[in-house]
């Protein structure tokens, strides 16, 4: 195991049994910060908007890090239906928010896992 890996797992882990008694208000991964008050991201203190769908995907991929989420996950959390969601829909949503995280220099930080999903590894 990644040591990085296994923190954010338990993190994610702790984050779930406690979101009772205390509200999360971020998520922190090896720098990038995803605050969930105000659906801003924040690396190497630039902080950029993220639209609904950006926040929506990068906070399902964040509680999943190491794990791929595979595109019918996401499209389910996107629109609550994989039904009449065209494919190339969650790509070009995928792509937008590639964009971002690449100005501020996040490349590759969204992984593609050809065939099932996306990751944040």
């Amino acid at each position: 195991f990644d040591l990085n890996v296994l923190t954010a797992k338990i993190g994610a882990l702790l984050r779930r049994a406690y979101s009772l008694q205390e509200q999360v208000n971020e998520i922190e991964y090896k720098g990038v910060l995803l605050n969930l008050n105000d659906t801003t991201l924040t690396y190497n203190d630039t902080k950029i908007e993220l639209t609904k769908n950006d926040y929506r995907i990068m906070q399902l991929l964040m509680d999943n890090i190491g794990k791929v989420v595979l595109r019918e996950e996401i499209m389910q959390h996107l629109w609550e239906s994989d039904q009449f969601i065209d494919d190339n829909t969650l790509t070009v949503n995928i792509t937008r928010l590639r964009k971002k995280l690449s100005e501020i220099g996040l490349d590759n930080f969204i992984k593609t896992k050809k065939g099932m999903g996306y990751m944040v590894d």
